[in-house]
């Protein structure tokens, strides 16, 4: 059994990644019981920091049918982060010295605990993207030759 739970397949595509952490998420009972389905997207998510605190935006996690029926599931609500101050601290300077995004990378499981990889990231600019479809190209392109002989 994997222990990735959803990947954010896109972001190492449209960022360069600088830096990797791992934060913990706040979760309701229905919604772990839906990653532990693996009902979760994180396609259009993204996170942002407000009053000191971090936050998911945009992360659909799909309710399960059999979730009772005095929850309100709201699959695409705002979840909070948990990570300490001096984690904190560096995303925010990061974002506001070095103008670097936070995106998240997957969700995943450890020690039966939820947690998201997220990274500090740049944009990637159309010719960057160009740059390294040719050099993974190039990379298979070398395989096959080498497989070859």
């Amino acid at each position: 059994m994997s222990n990735l739970i959803a990947d954010n397949r896109k972001a190492r595509h449209d960022y360069k990644i600088e830096q990797t952490l791992e934060a913990g998420i706040a979760l309701l009972g229905w919604e772990v019981k839906s990653l532990r389905a693996g009902k979760a997207q994180l396609a259009e998510a993204h996170i942002i920091i407000k009053n000191g605190e971090a936050f998911l935006l945009n992360a659909h996690f799909s309710p399960l049918g059999t979730i009772s029926t005095h929850v309100e599931a709201v699959p695409d609500r705002t979840r909070k982060l948990l990570l300490n101050k001096r984690e904190l601290d560096k995303l925010v300077g990061s974002v506001q010295c070095k103008g670097l995004t936070i995106i998240p990378l997957n969700l995943h499981w450890k020690n039966n605990k939820a947690k998201l990889d997220i990274a500090l990231a740049k944009g990637k600019k159309l010719y960057d993207k160009r740059e390294t479809e040719k050099q993974r190209d190039w990379k298979r392109e070398k395989q096959k030759l080498m497989k070859a002989r």
